[in-house]
């Protein structure tokens, strides 16, 4: 008996008028006159609402969320999710810039990364925004700058605990870790913190990311708060903050299903007592990235030729993985996967098997691979969904110095 092949789930956040695709209410082939070139990137700012949206109706109302920039740094975007969360946590001084250009509080800005420069940590803590500590030598370090600028900042630790994510794309916990100070030397560091002129905002624990596992992630949040329960008998006050990170994933590829968020918010709903006793004037965050933009962009190429190669078609066109290196698969898979991908419009209902490539001189330039889709011609629009996160700020650009792409909000 055959085993039946995985597919896509539907991609069914951007409606299909006509055999044309539509984003942001305008049809793709009109999107890309408006945009001027291919290959671009769009990014429909209804949809990244209603996923705002959704969390807003589905989660604990005491759960507040936070924007995970290095998701998706676009300006443009920033300033929109400034409108829609309560907070921003940001991974660079470049983001820190783009951040502060908005209208969201200081207060409600975190910076996390393991190699904060001095310079990044001056301009932190001019800026008044909460640094996530990732070391003891960072506290050294945000202490004597602090001293030498007058000011007192707030800070937080980023707890590498003791358990990791179950199921997780990318695990950032559990084990040795260049993220965040270790579980069981926090309590040291919160004695040392006590000596130093910081004032202790509170604790970011992340675990990891991209699960699509319920069950999972609720695990993680039952540790998460049971080790913020631990660490604050140590702390100098209750903390003002906790960031119980994010790990809320989006389907990618053939088999994934959407992440069932009922059962994480029922466990979120039954802690809260818990945490209401042990943590009364804690705010809870939720960091999130990818859940939020993901779903909600598109990267559009151009088929530029069109050729058979022992019995195999290859479509070519003007992107590829210097635009988008994780649909080519090389950010992060250790088996190559595809991307969803569609014709921008259908021309008939005749389907055949190809392979998309880029322009690159590398085999490694493919956007997909061996897969059934309606005939194309020259000249079609080539569309990747599920590229609003780590898209093109994640791609190596520069490489083979074809020119660079655009993104747009629509």
């Amino acid at each position: 008996m055959s085993k039946i092949k995985p597919t896509h789930i539907p991609m069914n956040q951007f409606p299909t008028i006509d055999g044309e695709l539509y984003i942001g209410d305008i049809p793709i082939t009109q999107l890309a006159a408006r945009v001027g070139q291919t290959p671009f990137y769009a990014y429909d700012r209804k949809v990244i609402k209603e996923k705002v949206q959704l969390l807003r109706d589905t989660l604990p109302k005491e759960i507040h969320l936070h924007y995970a920039i290095k998701a998706n740094p676009m300006p443009a975007i920033v300033q929109y999710m400034s409108t829609l969360v309560d907070g921003f946590d940001l991974a660079s001084a470049g983001e820190m810039k783009i951040a502060l250009d908005t209208e969201m509080p200081r207060q409600h800005i975190s910076f996390a990364g393991p190699g904060k420069t001095d310079k990044e940590l001056t301009q932190a803590i001019a800026a008044e925004i909460i640094i996530n500590m990732e070391s003891q030598n960072e506290m050294e370090r945000i202490s004597n700058i602090a001293e030498k600028l007058g000011l007192t900042p707030k800070v937080a630790i980023r707890v590498n605990p003791d358990f990791e994510l179950k199921a997780s794309g990318m695990k950032m916990s559990g084990g040795p870790k260049q993220f965040g100070i270790d579980a069981e030397h926090v309590p040291k560091t919160l004695k040392r913190l006590t000596e130093l002129n910081l004032a202790f905002h509170g604790f970011h624990i992340f675990s990891g990311s991209q699960n699509l596992n319920a069950d999972s992630i609720i695990d993680a949040h039952n540790k998460t708060f049971e080790l913020a329960y631990r660490l604050t008998e140590h702390a100098p006050t209750h903390p003002k903050l906790l960031n119980i990170g994010g790990g809320l994933g989006i389907p990618y590829f053939p088999g994934d299903t959407k992440i069932d968020l009922q059962p994480i918010a029922k466990n979120l709903k039954n802690i809260l007592p818990s945490v209401k006793k042990n943590l009364p004037t804690t705010e809870i965050v939720m960091e999130l990235g990818r859940y939020l933009v993901g779903e909600a962009g598109v990267y559009v190429c151009k088929i530029i030729d069109r050729k058979e190669s022992r019995d195999e078609t290859f479509l070519i066109t003007d992107g590829g993985l210097h635009h988008h290196l994780a649909a080519s698969g090389n950010f992060g898979q250790v088996i190559r996967k595809n991307y969803p991908v569609k014709m921008g419009r259908i021309r008939n209902e005749q389907t055949e098997t190809v392979n998309i490539v880029g322009p690159l001189c590398t085999p490694l330039d493919i956007l997909a691979n061996k897969m059934e889709l309606p005939e194309a011609e020259i000249g079609d629009l080539v569309i990747v969904f599920q590229s609003g996160a780590y898209g093109y700020t994640a791609s190596p650009e520069k490489f083979l110095s074809h020119p660079n792409t655009i993104e747009v909000l629509v």
